[in-house]
């Protein structure tokens, strides 16, 4: 891939499967990376203090840094994308932003994802939609008192998740702000889901470029490294860069192969 400023960290939760979930930092480290980052790392939407200490022993002990923690989003292997805007478990979000957001400050993570949540039977979309900013800007309120930014994020393969495009996130980020005057969310710019469902990404990139927050990626098709379908990876970030972003390029993919190997298309010395 061609040069850019970019920083690249792996995402644990999809990479280094093959591992105990906390022995994956250590080898990330060992791959020559410095960062990683995780989608909620425990069961529920509170860990006791016993999963919350070694999770985060275990990412000190590996000497890597922490850039990324998703919000509790329910059953993601089940299909669950994010409590935000889900009226019957709006609680349990709630009690997640502080586990979430205590973590974050304690490994100097600044970067918290916050999956919107899928259309659920029986409820009004609109009504969900107004949960979500109410829960947004909760989240955007605590992560604010330790510096930190709330994440939206389009996703696709979830046909039941409503934020499809860059569009659709920034949409949601502006209405928070607008009618709460929380300042502090930001766009979640996944090359993959938003190539996969249709986004332009040279348009997302003119139009939305000065909004990204954060960045990931995957190739398309397959959702695999780069290198594995057909997205010009390299001059995307390379846009984006341009655009002003200057934040971490996540790794989420799944490897092809063994994880340790998926990273033969970055030199070491570009992980570190």
């Amino acid at each position: 891939m061609a040069d850019h400023p970019l920083r690249y960290e792996v995402n644990c939760s999809i990479l280094f499967t093959e591992l105990p979930l906390l022995e994956r930092p250590a080898a990330v480290r060992a791959a020559g990376f410095g960062a990683v980052e995780f989608w909620w790392p425990f069961p529920a939407a509170v860990p006791s203090d016993r999963e919350a200490e070694d999770f985060v022993r275990a990412v000190t002990d590996a000497g890597v840094r922490l850039v990324g923690l998703n919000f509790f989003a329910g059953d993601m292997a089940g299909g669950d994308r994010g409590l935000v805007s889900w009226p019957d478990r709006s609680a349990e979000f709630r009690d997640n932003i502080e586990a979430t957001v205590g973590i974050g400050e304690r490994l100097g993570c600044r970067a918290f994802n916050a999956l919107y949540g899928n259309r659920v039977d029986g409820a009004d979309p609109a009504a969900q939609d107004a949960l979500a900013t109410e829960n947004l800007a909760l989240a955007g309120r605590a992560a604010a008192r330790i510096g930190g930014t709330v994440l939206v994020e389009p996703v696709s393969g979830a046909p039941r998740y409503p934020l499809l495009t860059a569009a659709d996130a920034v949409g949601v980020i502006d209405r928070a702000e607008r009618e709460t005057g929380v300042g502090n969310l930001g766009f979640l710019c996944d090359l993959y889901h938003l190539a996969t469902n249709g986004d332009d990404l040279d348009q997302v990139t003119a139009t939305y470029g000065d909004r990204v927050a954060h960045v990931q990626i995957a190739d398309a098709p397959g959702r695999n490294e780069p290198g594995t379908g057909t997205l010009d990876l390299a001059r995307h970030l390379a846009a984006l860069a341009a655009a002003g972003y200057d934040g971490w390029v996540g790794l989420e993919y799944k490897p092809s192969g063994a994880s340790v190997d998926s990273f033969a298309w970055l030199p070491r010395e570009r992980r570190a």
